[in-house]
Protein backbone atom coordinates (compact mmCIF):
# COMPACT_ATOMS: atom_id res chain seq x y z
CA UNK A 1 0.00 0.00 0.00
CA UNK A 2 1.02 3.31 -0.76
CA UNK A 3 1.88 5.84 2.24
CA UNK A 4 -1.32 7.62 3.23
CA UNK A 5 -0.90 11.78 4.23
CA UNK A 6 -0.94 11.94 8.60
CA UNK A 7 -1.83 15.45 8.10
CA UNK A 8 -4.36 17.20 11.01
CA UNK A 9 -7.85 16.71 9.62
CA UNK A 10 -9.77 19.61 7.57
CA UNK A 11 -13.10 19.13 9.92
CA UNK A 12 -11.04 19.64 13.38
CA UNK A 13 -11.93 15.99 15.16
CA UNK A 14 -13.31 14.37 12.20
CA UNK A 15 -11.12 12.35 9.43
CA UNK A 16 -12.42 11.37 6.24
CA UNK A 17 -11.19 9.37 3.65
CA UNK A 18 -12.42 8.23 -0.05
CA UNK A 19 -12.35 5.05 -0.97
CA UNK A 20 -12.16 4.11 -4.68
CA UNK A 21 -12.88 0.38 -4.96
CA UNK A 22 -11.69 -1.03 -8.54
CA UNK A 23 -11.72 -4.33 -10.01
CA UNK A 24 -10.53 -6.18 -13.55
CA UNK A 25 -13.52 -8.14 -14.05
CA UNK A 26 -16.49 -6.60 -14.73
CA UNK A 27 -18.87 -8.69 -16.43
CA UNK A 28 -19.57 -5.97 -19.01
CA UNK A 29 -16.24 -4.04 -19.64
CA UNK A 30 -13.39 -6.23 -17.84
CA UNK A 31 -10.49 -3.66 -17.18
CA UNK A 32 -12.58 -1.09 -16.80
CA UNK A 33 -10.42 1.11 -14.34
CA UNK A 34 -7.65 1.34 -16.67
CA UNK A 35 -9.60 2.02 -19.84
CA UNK A 36 -8.83 5.49 -21.26
CA UNK A 37 -10.56 8.77 -21.18
CA UNK A 38 -9.34 11.30 -22.83
CA UNK A 39 -5.56 10.49 -21.75
CA UNK A 40 -5.64 8.95 -18.30
CA UNK A 41 -7.21 6.20 -17.21
CA UNK A 42 -10.63 5.98 -16.01
CA UNK A 43 -9.61 6.00 -12.29
CA UNK A 44 -7.52 8.60 -12.25
CA UNK A 45 -10.19 10.83 -13.61
CA UNK A 46 -12.62 9.66 -10.41
CA UNK A 47 -9.31 10.12 -8.07
CA UNK A 48 -9.31 13.69 -9.57
CA UNK A 49 -12.81 14.79 -8.26
CA UNK A 50 -12.39 13.78 -4.87
CA UNK A 51 -8.83 15.52 -4.66
CA UNK A 52 -11.22 18.41 -5.45
CA UNK A 53 -13.62 17.87 -3.14
CA UNK A 54 -12.83 20.49 0.39
CA UNK A 55 -14.14 17.96 3.07
CA UNK A 56 -11.66 15.22 2.25
CA UNK A 57 -8.60 13.90 4.22
CA UNK A 58 -7.39 11.79 1.65
CA UNK A 59 -8.79 9.52 -1.11
CA UNK A 60 -7.17 5.64 -2.23
CA UNK A 61 -8.12 3.04 -4.37
CA UNK A 62 -8.67 -0.24 -3.22
CA UNK A 63 -8.07 -2.97 -5.62
CA UNK A 64 -7.14 -6.87 -5.54
CA UNK A 65 -5.49 -6.72 -9.01
CA UNK A 66 -2.09 -6.51 -9.48
CA UNK A 67 -2.17 -4.08 -12.65
CA UNK A 68 -4.47 -1.69 -10.99
CA UNK A 69 -1.83 -1.60 -8.23
CA UNK A 70 0.85 -1.04 -10.57
CA UNK A 71 -1.23 1.59 -12.19
CA UNK A 72 -2.06 3.75 -9.18
CA UNK A 73 1.65 3.68 -7.89
CA UNK A 74 2.81 5.07 -11.48
CA UNK A 75 0.35 7.71 -11.56
CA UNK A 76 1.08 8.52 -7.62
CA UNK A 77 -2.19 7.80 -6.23
CA UNK A 78 -2.55 5.52 -3.02
CA UNK A 79 -3.49 2.17 -3.44
CA UNK A 80 -4.96 -0.42 -1.09
CA UNK A 81 -4.33 -4.27 -2.38
CA UNK A 82 -7.25 -5.87 -0.80
CA UNK A 83 -8.50 -9.41 -0.96
CA UNK A 84 -11.57 -10.61 -3.37
CA UNK A 85 -15.07 -9.57 -2.44
CA UNK A 86 -18.94 -9.40 -3.47
CA UNK A 87 -19.02 -5.69 -3.51
CA UNK A 88 -17.05 -2.67 -3.60
CA UNK A 89 -18.73 -1.90 -0.10
CA UNK A 90 -17.19 -4.82 1.15
CA UNK A 91 -14.32 -3.79 -0.31
CA UNK A 92 -14.39 -0.06 1.49
CA UNK A 93 -15.24 -1.87 4.56
CA UNK A 94 -11.59 -4.19 4.72
CA UNK A 95 -9.64 -0.87 3.87
CA UNK A 96 -11.58 0.96 7.12
CA UNK A 97 -10.21 -2.08 9.12
CA UNK A 98 -6.77 -0.44 7.94
CA UNK A 99 -6.94 2.87 7.36
CA UNK A 100 -8.28 4.87 10.37
CA UNK A 101 -11.16 7.43 9.84
CA UNK A 102 -14.38 8.21 11.52
CA UNK A 103 -15.98 8.37 8.27
CA UNK A 104 -15.57 6.60 4.69
CA UNK A 105 -16.77 7.92 1.51
CA UNK A 106 -17.21 5.29 -0.92
CA UNK A 107 -16.74 7.12 -4.75
CA UNK A 108 -17.13 4.41 -7.39
CA UNK A 109 -14.58 4.12 -9.90
CA UNK A 110 -16.75 4.02 -12.73
CA UNK A 111 -18.36 8.08 -11.68
CA UNK A 112 -15.58 10.22 -13.59
CA UNK A 113 -17.75 13.04 -13.47
CA UNK A 114 -18.84 13.02 -10.10
CA UNK A 115 -19.47 16.27 -8.71
CA UNK A 116 -16.53 16.95 -5.89
CA UNK A 117 -19.93 19.36 -4.25
CA UNK A 118 -21.51 16.31 -4.17
CA UNK A 119 -18.60 14.44 -2.30
CA UNK A 120 -18.57 17.27 -0.06
CA UNK A 121 -22.92 17.21 0.71
CA UNK A 122 -22.39 14.13 1.55
CA UNK A 123 -19.92 14.44 3.48
CA UNK A 124 -21.50 16.75 5.38
CA UNK A 125 -24.94 15.29 5.47
CA UNK A 126 -23.09 11.85 7.22
CA UNK A 127 -21.66 14.00 9.97
CA UNK A 128 -25.23 15.40 10.86
CA UNK A 129 -26.68 11.58 10.24
CA UNK A 130 -29.22 10.53 12.60
CA UNK A 131 -28.78 7.30 14.65
CA UNK A 132 -31.24 5.39 12.65
CA UNK A 133 -29.72 5.19 9.87
CA UNK A 134 -26.61 3.23 8.64
CA UNK A 135 -25.60 4.95 5.33
CA UNK A 136 -25.77 7.95 3.11
CA UNK A 137 -26.63 8.10 -0.85
CA UNK A 138 -26.53 10.41 -3.16
CA UNK A 139 -29.01 10.20 -5.66
CA UNK A 140 -30.52 12.30 -9.30
CA UNK A 141 -33.49 13.28 -10.89
CA UNK A 142 -33.76 11.26 -14.38
CA UNK A 143 -34.78 13.12 -17.11
CA UNK A 144 -33.88 10.77 -20.12
CA UNK A 145 -36.60 8.02 -20.87
CA UNK A 146 -33.37 5.85 -22.30
CA UNK A 147 -31.69 5.99 -19.10
CA UNK A 148 -34.49 5.05 -16.73
CA UNK A 149 -35.06 1.81 -19.50
CA UNK A 150 -31.38 0.94 -18.86
CA UNK A 151 -30.65 -1.48 -16.84
CA UNK A 152 -27.22 -0.30 -15.93
CA UNK A 153 -28.66 2.46 -14.18
CA UNK A 154 -29.97 1.78 -11.03
CA UNK A 155 -33.10 3.43 -9.91
CA UNK A 156 -34.33 4.41 -6.00
CA UNK A 157 -37.07 5.17 -4.70
CA UNK A 158 -37.09 7.63 -1.20
CA UNK A 159 -39.47 7.84 1.22
CA UNK A 160 -41.12 11.46 2.55
CA UNK A 161 -38.72 10.90 5.52
CA UNK A 162 -35.25 10.80 2.57
CA UNK A 163 -35.24 7.40 3.48
CA UNK A 164 -34.31 5.01 0.72
CA UNK A 165 -37.62 2.16 0.24
CA UNK A 166 -36.55 0.28 -2.71
CA UNK A 167 -33.44 0.00 -5.31
CA UNK A 168 -33.62 -1.19 -8.51
CA UNK A 169 -32.36 -1.87 -11.91
CA UNK A 170 -36.04 -1.80 -13.41
CA UNK A 171 -37.80 1.05 -13.57
CA UNK A 172 -39.16 2.33 -10.63
CA UNK A 173 -42.00 2.95 -9.83
CA UNK A 174 -44.38 1.44 -12.07
CA UNK A 175 -45.61 4.59 -13.80
CA UNK A 176 -49.63 2.99 -13.33
CA UNK A 177 -51.81 6.03 -13.33
CA UNK A 178 -48.96 9.08 -13.85
CA UNK A 179 -45.45 9.75 -15.06
CA UNK A 180 -43.30 9.48 -11.71
CA UNK A 181 -40.26 11.22 -11.36
CA UNK A 182 -37.56 8.73 -11.69
CA UNK A 183 -34.42 8.83 -9.38
CA UNK A 184 -31.24 7.57 -10.09
CA UNK A 185 -28.80 6.44 -7.32
CA UNK A 186 -25.41 7.42 -7.33
CA UNK A 187 -22.43 5.21 -7.27
CA UNK A 188 -21.74 7.75 -3.77
CA UNK A 189 -21.65 6.43 -0.76
CA UNK A 190 -21.08 7.62 2.93
CA UNK A 191 -20.46 5.18 6.10
CA UNK A 192 -19.31 5.72 9.76
CA UNK A 193 -17.21 2.77 10.65
CA UNK A 194 -19.82 1.17 12.46
CA UNK A 195 -21.84 0.54 9.69
CA UNK A 196 -18.86 -0.95 7.80
CA UNK A 197 -18.46 -3.63 10.50
CA UNK A 198 -22.38 -4.22 10.46
CA UNK A 199 -21.97 -4.14 6.62
CA UNK A 200 -19.68 -7.39 6.50
CA UNK A 201 -21.13 -9.34 9.35
CA UNK A 202 -25.01 -9.05 7.30
CA UNK A 203 -25.28 -11.88 4.74
CA UNK A 204 -26.49 -11.19 0.88
CA UNK A 205 -30.22 -11.24 0.83
CA UNK A 206 -31.99 -12.40 -2.18
CA UNK A 207 -33.12 -8.71 -3.41
CA UNK A 208 -29.28 -7.77 -3.36
CA UNK A 209 -28.42 -11.19 -4.87
CA UNK A 210 -31.25 -10.66 -7.72
CA UNK A 211 -30.54 -6.97 -8.44
CA UNK A 212 -26.65 -6.55 -8.02
CA UNK A 213 -27.15 -3.54 -6.00
CA UNK A 214 -25.39 -3.14 -2.45
CA UNK A 215 -27.56 -1.17 -0.73
CA UNK A 216 -30.27 -3.47 -0.28
CA UNK A 217 -28.13 -5.22 1.88
CA UNK A 218 -29.39 -2.51 4.67
CA UNK A 219 -32.73 -2.65 3.36
CA UNK A 220 -33.20 -6.08 2.93
CA UNK A 221 -32.42 -6.24 6.82
CA UNK A 222 -34.49 -3.61 8.62
CA UNK A 223 -31.57 -0.72 7.88
CA UNK A 224 -32.20 2.90 7.21
CA UNK A 225 -30.26 4.18 4.26
CA UNK A 226 -30.89 8.01 3.82
CA UNK A 227 -30.84 9.19 0.37
CA UNK A 228 -29.12 13.03 -0.43
CA UNK A 229 -30.60 14.64 -3.87
CA UNK A 230 -27.52 15.92 -5.65
CA UNK A 231 -26.46 18.04 -8.68
CA UNK A 232 -25.46 15.51 -11.10
CA UNK A 233 -25.33 15.47 -14.91
CA UNK A 234 -22.43 12.92 -15.63
CA UNK A 235 -22.44 9.82 -17.10
CA UNK A 236 -21.53 6.53 -15.14
CA UNK A 237 -19.32 4.40 -17.43
CA UNK A 238 -20.53 0.58 -17.50
CA UNK A 239 -19.59 -0.13 -21.37
CA UNK A 240 -17.70 0.80 -23.67
CA UNK A 241 -20.56 2.91 -25.05
CA UNK A 242 -20.64 4.48 -22.30
CA UNK A 243 -16.83 4.95 -22.13
CA UNK A 244 -17.30 6.83 -25.99
CA UNK A 245 -19.90 8.67 -24.66
CA UNK A 246 -17.97 10.28 -21.53
CA UNK A 247 -15.19 10.50 -24.34
CA UNK A 248 -17.65 12.89 -26.21
CA UNK A 249 -18.31 14.76 -22.59
CA UNK A 250 -14.82 14.77 -21.43
CA UNK A 251 -13.63 16.51 -24.83
CA UNK A 252 -16.43 19.67 -24.29
CA UNK A 253 -15.71 20.03 -21.21
CA UNK A 254 -11.76 20.27 -20.81
CA UNK A 255 -12.90 23.07 -23.88
CA UNK A 256 -14.90 24.95 -20.66
CA UNK A 257 -13.65 24.20 -17.59
CA UNK A 258 -9.53 24.07 -17.16
CA UNK A 259 -10.07 21.84 -14.12
CA UNK A 260 -10.75 18.46 -16.55
CA UNK A 261 -7.26 19.22 -18.05
CA UNK A 262 -4.73 16.98 -16.78
CA UNK A 263 -0.89 16.95 -18.03
CA UNK A 264 0.44 14.05 -19.92
CA UNK A 265 1.66 10.92 -18.44
CA UNK A 266 3.69 8.76 -19.32
CA UNK A 267 2.19 5.45 -21.17
CA UNK A 268 0.99 2.98 -18.92
CA UNK A 269 1.97 -0.33 -19.26
CA UNK A 270 -0.09 -1.57 -17.42
CA UNK A 271 -3.36 -0.74 -19.14
CA UNK A 272 -2.08 -2.28 -22.29
CA UNK A 273 -1.44 -6.11 -20.19
CA UNK A 274 -3.30 -9.18 -21.19
CA UNK A 275 -6.96 -9.49 -19.58
CA UNK A 276 -6.78 -12.64 -16.79
CA UNK A 277 -9.95 -14.29 -14.85
CA UNK A 278 -10.30 -12.22 -12.08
Amino acid sequence: MAATTSSPPKTPGRRQIAVIPCRWGASRFPGKPLARLGDKPLLWHVHQRCLEATSLDSAVVATDDERIEAACHELGIDCVRTGEHATGTDRVAECAERLRADAYINVQGDEPFIEPSAIDALSDALANLDGKALAVNAYAELSDTAAVLDHNVVKVVVGTDSQALMFSRQPIPYPRSSRPSFLRQLGLYGFTREALERFRQLPQGPLEQAEGVEMLRFIEHGHRVQMLPVSDSGIAVDTPEDLARAAAMLARRTAAHPRFRSPTSPRLATAAAPSRPA
